[in-house]
């Protein structure tokens, strides 16, 4: 593939000083302890958006978008994609980052069709894995920096941003495919053993 036609079918990264007006999150106002944070809290956080019964997970807002269980999916694969990048940012002169090809992943392993307690293990190993990697990083290693795309060039200091921001947007995409899934099914909830 060349690096045109590469360009256009991966989207660009957001910037360093990002502000998503979608969560409200900024990263010039997010500090690294703070980023951290957020992805240490995401076992307790998916479990308090979840609730002791289950909902519907699969349930799609629209037929282009993501049910909660392919977010969850979505939400551990972050984890350990990011915990990768920080590792090769913090030991590699600016390593090329492979793209997260996130709607293939979902299609190809089925993510539709798991259970949810799988998924909840696996994203409280994941955050785990990836908080013990923000822990190595060094005040001069956040200044380290990745290429995705020709010419995308960010910070290890980023890479944690961006990490925390997932989290804190698509647990916000969870909570309203869970809406969208009580509004279309009031009964649809069950308990984790019947998942």
């Amino acid at each position: 593939m060349s690096d045109e036609s590469r360009g256009k079918a991966i989207p660009p990264l957001a910037g360093e000083d990002h502000a998503c007006a979608g969560c409200g999150l900024s990263y010039p106002a997010l500090t690294i302890e703070a980023a951290a944070a957020i992805i240490a809290s995401l076992p307790g956080a998916v479990d308090a958006v979840i609730g002791d019964a289950v909902p519907d997970l699969r349930h799609r807002p629209r037929p282009d978008h993501w049910s909660a269980l392919e977010y969850l999916f979505h939400l551990r694969d972050v984890c350990v994609t990011y915990t990768i990048r920080l590792h090769r940012a913090r030991t590699e002169d600016r390593p090329v980052l492979e793209p997260m090809l996130n709607d293939l992943r979902a299609r190809r392993f089925r993510y539709n069709e798991r259970l949810f307690d799988g998924v909840r293990d696996e994203l409280a190993a994941c955050a785990a894995g990836l908080s013990d990697e923000i822990a190595r990083l060094r005040p001069p290693d956040l200044e380290r920096t990745v290429t995705r795309l020709p010419g995308e060039h960010r910070t290890a200091r980023w890479l944690v941003r961006q990490a925390a921001h997932e989290v804190t947007h698509h647990l916000e995409d969870i909570r309203h495919c869970l809406a969208e899934a009580a509004l279309r099914s009031p009964s649809a909830g069950s308990r984790r053993d019947e998942q």
